[in-house]
Order: structure tokens, then sequence, then C-alpha cells
């Protein structure tokens, strides 16, 4: 009777240790949710792109930033709250920031968006108010009160970024990464060079660029292989909720939209760098030096790549230069090159069904 005692014992003692143990191998998962701020100039994929966020348990946004470029801070401000609201999340400070790009005049872009950017679909009132802070206040704020853990997700034009590195550039190496959907390698869609969220501010895009602080390129040619076709819409269809019904109706505007420029599906942009948050594997991602050009008649805004890491070291000899070697050139951003498209689709989907 006794030794079945304290078999039975055992049984319990090892019972409890493994609960234990399985108890404390889930704290990681919860303590590795990413502290993020979300920086938007909010028209339609700016609008998927924070659905998916704020309904992702790896990130726990802390702050929503808005700048101009989709439409303008005004009217960009205004769809923020509308839709931090919907999603009931009137907790998280919402903040106005710059009201037009550092050293040119704001372009908006209604044309794709619709007249108030979120596909001419019109969200109830906000229950929500606007932070009393100024964005890259803010953001220096949010930075220093969580040093090493906040990671920057701006998906708009650059300007509150760089700002806030220009008034404290302490902050650089205490925020823990970036992941801007901006730039291209292969060519751009504002012009032929250029990507529209870094055309609108190429010096703030080089500010940021060049900050030093570790900083992922979610580029224009990587968001385009992330089409969004009315085989994933009808999954949204499927279910129903706040979130998920509006998400549909932007879906299908864009869908429609993307149609008549010949196109099967709408590319996921800012969605995507809120994934590449999410699930760094989503991507392939490799090492290079980046610059944006500010000065070039057909190329300003390009985001020039350095795909081999060095440049020709060119010598004055009398007349000319002559070409004695080469110098290395240190990467100061991973640059998106390929993305597993469906894999990150799906994860889209299952995030916003329902919600």
């Amino acid at each position: 009777m006794g030794g079945c005692f304290r078999v039975w014992q055992r049984l319990a003692i090892a019972t409890l240790f493994s609960a234990f143990f399985v108890t404390m191998l889930a704290i990681p998962a919860f303590s590795a949710t990413k502290k993020v701020i979300f920086d938007t100039d909010p028209g339609t994929d700016d609008a998927m792109a924070l659905m998916l966020a704020l309904n992702s348990p790896e990130l726990d946004v802390r702050a929503v930033t808005v700048v101009p470029g989709n439409v303008t801070a005004k009217q960009g401000l205004e769809n923020a709250l509308r839709m931090m609201s919907l999603a009931n999340r009137c907790d998280i400070p919402i903040a106005a920031g710059a009201q037009h790009p550092l050293f040119q005049k704001l372009i908006t872009a209604e044309f794709w968006h619709g007249k108030n950017g979120l596909a001419n679909i019109e969200l109830p009132p906000s229950k929500c108010k606007v932070d009393s802070r100024y964005g890259p206040d803010l953001i220096i704020e949010m930075v220093h009160a969580a040093p090493h853990e906040i990671t920057l997700v701006p998906v708009g034009p650059l300007t509150n970024i760089a700002l806030a590195v220009e008034k404290d550039p302490s902050i650089v190496p205490l925020v823990k990464e970036v992941i801007i959907m901006g730039g291209s390698i292969t060519g751009g869609n504002s012009t032929a060079a250029a990507e529209a969220n870094i055309y609108n501010d190429p010096e703030a895009a080089q500010i940021v660029f060049q900050a030093g602080w570790p900083l992922t390129m979610v580029g224009l040619d990587v968001g385009d292989k992330t089409l969004f076709s009315t085989k994933y819409v009808e999954q949204l269809g499927q279910s129903h909720g706040p979130v998920n019904d509006f998400i549909y109706q932007v879906a299908h505007y864009l869908i429609d939209l993307a149609a008549k420029f010949g196109s099967d599906g709408t590319p996921m942009y800012d969605p995507l760098a809120v994934g590449v948050a999410i699930d760094a594997t989503l991507v392939k991602a490799p090492a290079m030096h980046v610059d944006v050009e500010t000065r070039g008649e057909f190329t300003r805004g390009e985001t020039v790549a350095n795909r081999h890491g060095a440049v020709e070291r060119n010598v004055l000899h009398g007349d000319r230069y002559i070409i004695e070697g080469l110098d290395k050139v240190e990467p100061n951003a991973k640059v998106c090159v390929d993305v597993d498209a469906d894999r990150f689709l799906q994860l889209f989907v299952s995030r916003i069904r329902g919600k």
C-alpha cells in the first residue's frame, strides 16, 4: 500500500512539474511580442496593414502616428481615428505628425485611394481622441521609455521618422528595428525610377536609410508579388464583423481598380511590411547598401542599392583616373527581393476573418 502511494505521489509531482514546464515554455512566446509604432498615411492598403497589425498577437501596437502622403495630414488623421474606433482600440495613442514633406510640396493619391483615402467608404464617426503629443515627439518618448524594444513600421513617406531622428539622434541605437514599406530596386511607380513613399519625401528617406539602425526595406517590387485576388476576398466574404466587412469592401475597391489596369489582383504593399514584422521568414532579404537619390532630374526618389558590396576606387593620375581596386561598401539595409506570397496572403485572411 505504501509503495503504491509513493508511485502515485511521484506521478503527481511529475504531472505538476510537467504543467510548470509547459507554462514556462509558453512565456517566451508572450514576451517575444514586438512593441510596434505604426507610422501611416492612411489610404486603402494602409487600412489593410493597420487592421493586420491590430489583429496579430505577435505585435503590440503602442502608437499610431500619422504622416501626409496618400491623403493630406488632416484627412489621414481623421481616417486613423475612425479606423481605430472601428477596431475598438481607442486605448492606443493616435498622434498627428508632420503636415508636409521636408523640402517639397505634398503629392496626394486620391486617384488610387478614393476621395477620402479609404475607398470612398464612410466609416462611423470616431469615438477615439487625438493624442496631444506631436508624432515625432511621441516616437522619441516611447523609444526612450522602452529602449531596444520598439520596432518602427512606417508605411508612408518617412517624414515623421526623419524628424524624430533629426531632433533626437540618440534614439537610433535604442530602436530595435525599422521595417519600412518603400523603395524598389527594379524601377518605380510614381516615376520610372521612384516608388511613391520615397518619392514623396526623398530627403527624409535618405536620413532614415543612413541613420545606422537595423532596417528592412519592403519595396514596391516585392509587394507586386503579393496580389490579393478574388480568391482571397471570397474567403473574407464568408465571414462577418466590423473589421472583416470594412476590409472586404476596401479589397473589392482595389481589385476593381487593378482590373482597369490589367491586373488580376491588388498588391499588398503596406500589409506586407506588417507581415515581415510578424514573421521575417515570409521574405528573402539580402543585405545591401541603399542610398536615396535626391537630385536627379529623372531619378529623384530612387532607392539605389549596391548589390555587390563594393565600388571601384578611382585614383587621379595626371589627366585621367585609373581604377586601382575595390572599396568595400557596408550594408545598411535588408532588402526584400522575394516573398512566399500565398503563405502571407493566407496569414492576412486568417487574421482579418470574422473580426
